[in-house]
């Protein structure tokens, strides 16, 4: 597939080395030569030096025949108008823009049309983090937290811990610690940083990663096996008002206890006018008075938001070191992240990862309606459609065991219509099933969508 990436940022240069990966056709479009640079000396890529949305750049990029565009620069507007100038100029089929401002987006049912801005997707890496931190405040103790099916199935991810009822015993033995009508999937396993494929003999030991598949509904019961219950959160502190920080506020503060630092008094005056029930302080998140004054101790989660790594690292260590349960930090820079996860930061999390999940599904071959890049970028989950027939599909009208897995790939779950049935070997899939898949090598991946694309002769 060729796609132009518009913007070598963070976000731009991260989805330029996921795609280059899966020997995509990638040229990348910025106004900063040196950043070109340095990206060609680390990817192969082609790069083109200007004006995200000048027409004559977007020429010399090859915009006549690309079969996507993603506009990922620090402009809104150059993002939008460079949609709709490769709509006008080259008919481009897909056309994905980043939009940050609020403004546009409470429009989006009028401005994102073929007709208006033509945004064929439209990407909000601030809502996308919230979105994620929301869902690990829903399941403390969870690792992380990916929706499938519109939310029917959840693949969580969590840390076996000492005397969990499944700590030390066969993966086999799950269905008997389950309530009644209770299922799930064990998808992968990792143990020190290394993934094990799961079989019904794998025992599970403590501090493995553990990710498993399950109905939404029932993804409490299934954690409480593996670890203590974490008790509910009840009290939040974030560190950094932006935007961010005011989302998650906003979407908190109506069920759950939220303080915000922010160090900008205007800042800080403006979101404590926007918000209802927050409050808002202004200070230094990472001062020691500050957070002993206002009871760190009792916080249960920290979260530091802000724009600047190494102030989210050290604000969020000291909240950890002066008693908040949790501790979670935003990090952009990608390298980072496996550096200070698992430190006395809990859980470190990468905008660019986040964003580049979101847009992974478009440009895979086969009907894949989502992918979630997991272990920052190693592994991955995705939904797959089955199409066609026992003929025409490697994977309609055959049993689960009867499938053809490529290395280190399992089947987690299927969801026929409103229906979800856990992957065990003898579920039968058939036409427009949605099939959940964990691949752990994520080179893998193009032989996994294999699978899903209809042919001729694949009795």
């Amino acid at each position: 597939m060729k796609i132009l990436i518009l913007g070598a940022g963070q976000v731009g240069s991260t989805l330029a080395e996921h795609l280059t990966i899966e020997n995509n056709d990638i040229t990348v479009v910025d106004s900063n030569a040196q950043v070109l640079q340095t990206l060609r000396e680390r990817i192969d890529v082609r790069t083109v030096q200007g004006h995200a949305a000048h027409p004559e750049v977007l020429r010399r990029a090859g915009g006549d025949d690309a079969d996507m565009l993603i506009a990922v620069t620090s402009s809104d507007e150059t993002n939008m108008l460079a949609c709709r100038i490769a709509q006008t100029l080259f008919r481009t089929p897909t056309k994905i823009a980043r939009v940050r401002a609020v403004e546009y987006l409470s429009e989006e049912d009028k401005l994102f049309l073929p007709d208006a801005l033509a945004v064929d997707m439209r990407i909000s890496p601030e809502q996308i983090v919230t979105d994620y931190i929301y869902s690990l405040i829903e399941y403390p103790g969870a690792l992380q937290v990916v929706d499938f099916a519109d939310g029917r199935v959840r693949l969580v991810g969590v840390k076996a811990y000492y005397g969990g009822p499944l700590v030390g015993q066969q993966l086999r033995e799950l269905p008997k610690h389950l309530p009644k009508g209770v299922d799930a999937r064990v998808a992968a396993i990792y143990r020190r940083g290394k993934p094990i494929i799961p079989e019904g003999d794998t025992v599970i030991e403590t501090e493995d990663e553990v990710f498993f598949v399950a109905a939404r509904k029932h993804i409490l019961d299934i954690m409480a096996e593996l670890r203590r219950r974490d008790q509910p959160v009840k009290r939040v502190m974030l560190a950094g008002g932006g935007r961010i920080g005011r989302r998650l506020a906003t979407a908190l503060e109506s069920h759950v206890q939220v303080k915000i630092i922010e160090r900008d008094r205007d800042r800080a005056k403006r979101i404590s006018e926007m918000l209802n029930h927050s409050i808002v302080l202004c200070g230094d998140a990472a001062s020691e008075p500050l957070l002993r004054e206002e009871n760190i101790q009792d916080i249960d989660v920290f979260c530091a938001v802000t724009n600047d790594d190494e102030a989210n690292v050290l604000s969020a260590m000291l909240a950890k070191r002066l008693g908040a349960r949790k501790a979670l930090s935003l990090i952009n820079r990608v390298s980072y992240v496996d550096l200070v996860e698992g430190t006395a930061i809990d859980i470190a999390l990468s905008p660019q990862q986040a964003t580049v999940s979101a847009l992974l599904a478009h440009v895979r071959r086969a009907d894949v309606v989502k992918v979630h890049s997991l272990r920052r970028g190693a592994a991955e989950a995705i939904e797959a459609v089955a199409h066609g027939d026992r003929n025409t599909s490697r994977v309609v009208g055959r049993r689960l065991d009867e499938i053809k897995l490529p290395p280190g790939t399992t089947i987690g779950a299927v969801v026929r219509g409103s229906e979800v049935l856990i992957a065990h070997r003898d579920v039968v899939i058939e036409a427009n099933d949605h099939v959940i898949l964990f691949i752990v090598d994520k080179k893998r991946t193009h032989d996994v969508e294999k699978l899903f694309q209809i042919g001729f002769a694949f009795i």
